[in-house]
């Protein structure tokens, strides 16, 4: 990720939507790619204030409306403007409900992460039509607690799980909440747990959809096994009965990673995510210098990662955090990483970073 410029000389950053500099209302072009200023133009309308562009936009209506979104879209006579991470949202929290705008605007920042290491790696992420073969969409939703009871049970219909059908992710909104995050995390026993981890890990079950099934499903199984046997429902009441191996890291990225093929390679693609969005960002601010990730050998990247964690795991612990990267990468999960790279490569980079 980039370091931006305000037309005041301040630095931007991608989550910004005001200049803590100058004041100036700031957002995401979709033209130049960049966080810039807004600088009015009439009639509600802003010209992008980075200079070779100067494109006329108007704010998403998710920025304009309810403040959770910091991205624009080129001035068209359209009533809605939408912008194309906003576009894939079929279901948004419910905002009469006290805590909800908050969370929101958390899921749609980490939202915002990962389409930008998509484009940036030039994966699709289809928006509704009649063209397309497996449309992307979201549904962020919260657990159904009744209100008309002293004890009260959640029933299979009250509970939402996050996870991926059928191109839509959900996502339960109790994740946008960091205490309840942490308290899972610790109860789960997982090295981490983010929102942007949840909505990397959810595209990659997508993107098996999208780019494995029917099409490369053997090559697939020979790297992370069987996903017919046992069936995911087996798999899943195994997994939560007897936990992971305790050699796991020997082989997987992580423990849930054991419990079935598709969450290996959801695991896996997810993790490649992470890799590549810490390489474009260290890219970006100096610390080490990544080629094309098209062209780009797959050990290489993966040694630069490790380095960064390395240097990273030292700097966290300094300041008492967790560790940043917290397993080795072992050689059976290069394999899979590689093969999640070989997955991307014939999708060309859409942006302008390291990838």
């Amino acid at each position: 990720m980039k370091v931006f410029s305000c037309v005041c000389g301040n630095s931007l950053f991608f989550e910004n939507s005001v200049c803590l500099g100058c004041g100036a209302a700031v957002g995401w072009c979709p033209l130049c790619e960049q966080i810039s200023a807004l600088i009015p133009d009439g009639d509600e309308g802003f010209r992008c204030g980075h200079e070779p562009c100067e494109a006329i936009l108007v704010k998403c209506d998710n920025y304009a409306v309810h403040d959770v979104c910091n991205r624009c879209v080129e001035k068209t006579s359209d009533v809605a403007n939408l912008c194309d991470c906003c576009l894939h949202n079929d279901t948004v929290p419910d905002l009469s409900v006290a805590g909800n705008h908050e969370k929101w605007s958390r899921l749609e920042a980490a939202k915002r992460r990962l389409i930008y290491v998509l484009d940036l790696l030039g994966l699709p992420h289809l928006t509704p039509s009649k063209d397309a073969p497996l449309p992307l969409a979201f549904d962020f939703k919260a657990d159904v607690i009744p209100t008309n009871e002293f004890w009260r049970t959640m029933g299979n219909t009250e509970r939402v799980y996050t996870g991926h059908a059928n191109g839509k992710i959900t996502i339960n909104i109790r994740e946008a909440d960091p205490v309840e995050r942490e308290a899972m995390r610790v109860d789960l026993g997982e090295a981490h747990r983010t929102l942007v981890g949840h909505f990397r890990h959810e595209i990659g079950h997508y993107y098996w959809d999208l780019l494995v099934r029917g099409q490369c499903e053997a090559d697939c199984v020979a790297v992370f096994g069987d996903h017919h046997y046992p069936s995911y429902a087996d798999a899943l009441e195994r997994y939560y009965q007897e936990g992971a191996p305790d050699d796991w890291p020997q082989s997987f990225v992580s423990a849930y990673a054991t419990m079935h093929p598709w969450e290996d390679f959801a695991e896996t693609f997810a993790t490649w995510l992470d890799m590549i969005g810490v390489l474009d960002s260290a890219h970006h601010l100096g610390f080490v210098n990544v080629p094309d990730v098209h062209t780009a050998d797959t050990d290489m990247l993966i040694e630069k990662y490790r380095g960064i964690g390395i240097a990273m795991n030292e700097m966290n612990r300094t300041m008492g955090l967790l560790d940043f990267l917290p397993k080795p990468i072992a050689p059976p999960v290069v394999e899979k990483l590689r093969f999640v790279h070989q997955l991307v490569l014939p999708f060309g980079a859409r942006g302008s970073g390291a990838a």
